[in-house]
């Protein structure tokens, strides 16, 4: 039997492919760049067809690089940005237009419309999220809206609609398959987290016919095989999961009370809450973090949408930096911000606050502000956001956290994961792979075709690389700054 696992992540800036073998040590990995469209202040789109062939190419160059045929796949298993929108011909496979990115805050007044006509509360009952442009449901009803004769094709059975995942599958498959999971489902502000299926309720108040959705199946099982032309030979599609809750899964956080942060494009800090879906009371979403054979696990999640990509932000727009290597030595060469803060709400703000006219605020500035102190302010933004949701998850489990496990590009950052747990006074630790999202992938995929029997065999795989525990410093006043240019920063938009 084929031994060798391959996960497709399939990222906001990047498509990556890593091989894993049978311990699950990655073997070989690949890399495309993928870059957002900005077509207005605030709107975020993509290329679905950019998406699928920076994927395949990732793919194709990491198995290269393993030195394997396609024949030496066990399973490939998908993970993925989560709520982005791609709608598609069902005949063709052809995208309807660009997908609409998760990130983009154009359907702010559909948003405000559905919760008169619902109610936030019966949303949130429902579904486990906060009503916000953030997730895929008005997405959706917005390309119907804005493309001519699409709702009546969507009506006719015409057109499909798909987070990342489904759109992947299908094209993998030459459209055989039209499959999620339901850690992506749950993000979509259409799917009943108690049923777990579709709303028919919301499905009609947002016009969107069933007949458009994807089939949900469990995040591991096999759905079916790619197309041999796609890599040379069919391999089994054996799992799927939202890049998040895929982080969850690799950081081996099957039981409940554990919790990991993923310092990506966005920040994103999830908590297992065991086989109940656990009510958020201070701005934090429930969702499902997967489906195995033995049931559902939920989560509670908070989303940071703007972490790393501040520090892209330095970097492509402002030319502050090269790259995000130096970031680390140079935010060293200062004791700290010299009092500025940088609130990098540039698309709104995430959890806790839910603040969709909120925009980025850099405040404190003073004649003597450097170079380095504007880096460090960004490293440190991270942790602030953080910070802000791991209070509201205590909050809501009523106890403190013993530990944060971290992965993401970011993590790999030493001064800021110090001061992360400098910030939080609890240990932050660091696995030997940070790119945890493609473990997770690749640990449900390997359960699925049976390299491993069960999750406590994963948790043998998980190694520690470091460990920060957290100095004596008094947090408050930095978070007091930091809460205070957070105000700053909203309402922005509002007026």
């Amino acid at each position: 039997m084929a031994q060798y696992l391959m996960a497709l992540d399939q990222g906001t800036t990047s498509s990556r492919a890593i091989v894993f073998d049978e311990a699950g040590a990655p073997v070989a990995a690949a890399q495309e760049a993928l870059r957002p469209i900005y077509p207005q202040p605030g709107w975020v789109e993509q290329r679905p067809h950019e998406i699928l062939e920076t994927q395949l190419s990732a793919a194709r160059r990491a198995l290269q690089r393993a030195g394997l045929a396609p024949a030496d796949l066990a399973a490939i298993g998908i993970a993925n940005q989560r709520e982005t929108t791609v709608v598609w011909d069902r005949a063709t496979g052809e995208p309807l237009g660009n997908a609409i990115v998760w990130q983009c805050r154009r359907t702010a007044g559909l948003c405000e419309t559905l919760g008169r006509a619902v109610g936030a509360e019966t949303i949130r009952a429902k579904t486990g999220l906060v009503l916000d442009p953030y997730f895929s449901g008005t997405k959706v009803r917005w390309i119907l809206d804005h493309f001519p004769g699409a709702q009546a094709r969507a009506e006719r059975g015409e057109l499909l609609f798909g987070t990342v995942d489904a759109w992947l599958i299908y094209r993998l498959t030459s459209g055989r398959l039209h499959v999620t999971d339901p850690s992506n489902a749950s993000r979509t502000l259409l799917f009943n987290l108690h049923s777990l299926d579709w709303d028919d309720d919301l499905l009609a108040e947002l016009r969107i016919p069933r007949a458009m959705l994807p089939e949900v199946r469990r995040s591991s099982e096999v759905y079916g095989a790619t197309d041999a032309e796609v890599f040379g030979a069919a391999v089994p599609l054996a799992a799927a999961i939202g890049d998040q809750q895929g982080a969850l899964f690799g950081q081996a956080c099957f039981s409940r009370g554990m919790a990991k942060n993923t310092y990506g494009t966005g920040c994103f800090l999830l908590m297992n809450t065991g086989d109940e879906p656990i009510p958020s009371q201070h701005g934090l979403l429930t969702t499902v973090a997967w489906g195995l054979p033995g049931g559902t696990t939920y989560a509670l999640e908070g989303s940071v949408f703007v972490a790393g990509a501040a520090v892209q932000w330095l970097r492509d727009e402002l030319g502050l930096i090269a790259s995000a290597d130096e970031t680390e030595s140079l935010a060293a060469t200062v004791p700290d911000t010299g009092g500025t803060y940088l609130v990098p709400a540039f698309v709104g703000l995430g959890a806790p606050y839910w603040d969709p006219t909120a925009r980025g605020a850099l405040v404190g500035l003073t004649r003597g502000t450097s170079r380095a102190h504007l880096v460090r302010a960004a490293l440190e933004s991270m942790a602030y956001q953080t910070a802000d949701v791991l209070q509201a998850m205590e909050e809501d489990l009523g106890s403190p956290l013993p530990e944060l496990r971290v992965d993401g590009g970011a993590a790999v950052n030493s001064f800021l994961m110090q001061f992360q747990a400098d910030l939080l006074q609890v240990p932050v630790v660091r696995p030997q792979i940070v790119e945890t999202t493609a473990l997770g992938a690749a640990y449900l995929a390997g359960l699925a075709v049976g390299l491993w029997s069960t999750t406590g065999d994963l948790s043998t795989h998980w190694r520690i690389d470091r460990r920060f525990a957290p100095s004596a410093l008094d947090p408050a006043q930095l978070l007091a700054g930091w809460r205070k240019a957070v105000e700053r920063s909203r309402s922005w938009e509002a007026g």
